[in-house]
């Protein structure tokens, strides 16, 4: 589960790993979906007897396929704020594919918070620096620089206080 912080904490977090996920399964029919949904049926992603004939030996996982399991490990590994009202994929600085994903792998997500800047009250861009891991693997699948925003309510003085401060 992600660390709920409150968002004057923050400049604890920079700089540090903030958590990691769990392990993720990937699946055949995790990547003939993927395929399915994004219409990229190339042969080494979703046809296990041709792919055995390339140098990974069979079925890989999509580059993006395991750059949208981002959502999941922030889940888990990443931070929300008290009174958070929704987050944002704000984009990505820089992705590098590392490595292959073969099939029935698994893998996971660590999340360390580069920076974070309030660019308006109560909405937080964050930067994350992510290393997504190949569980045995000696070598990352990918790392990225994500971007995201979390927006949260400030709460509002009650009207007693409003009222005295006039």
């Amino acid at each position: 589960m992600a660390t709920t912080i409150n968002a004057k904490n923050l400049p604890e977090y920079v700089g540090k790993t903030v958590g990691t996920s769990s392990w993720f399964t990937i699946t055949q029919q995790q990547i003939d979906t993927f395929g399915d949904a994004t219409h990229d049926h190339q042969f080494i992603h979703v046809d296990p007897v041709k792919a055995k004939e390339t140098p990974f030996g069979g079925t890989i996982a999509h580059g993006f396929l395991s750059l949208s399991l981002l959502s999941a490990i922030s889940y888990e590994a990443g931070l929300q704020l008290e009174n958070m009202t929704m987050g944002l994929n704000y984009g990505f600085e820089k992705v590098r594919f590392l490595q292959p994903v073969p099939v029935n792998s698994k893998v996971r997500g660590k999340m360390t918070l580069s920076e974070y800047t309030e660019k308006r009250p109560g909405q937080f861009l964050f930067n994350w620096l992510v290393e997504v891991e190949i569980e045995g693997a000696s070598k990352l699948a990918l790392t990225a620089q994500w971007l995201t925003m979390t927006m949260i309510s400030i709460p509002v003085p009650p009207q007693s206080a409003v009222s005295e401060l006039s």
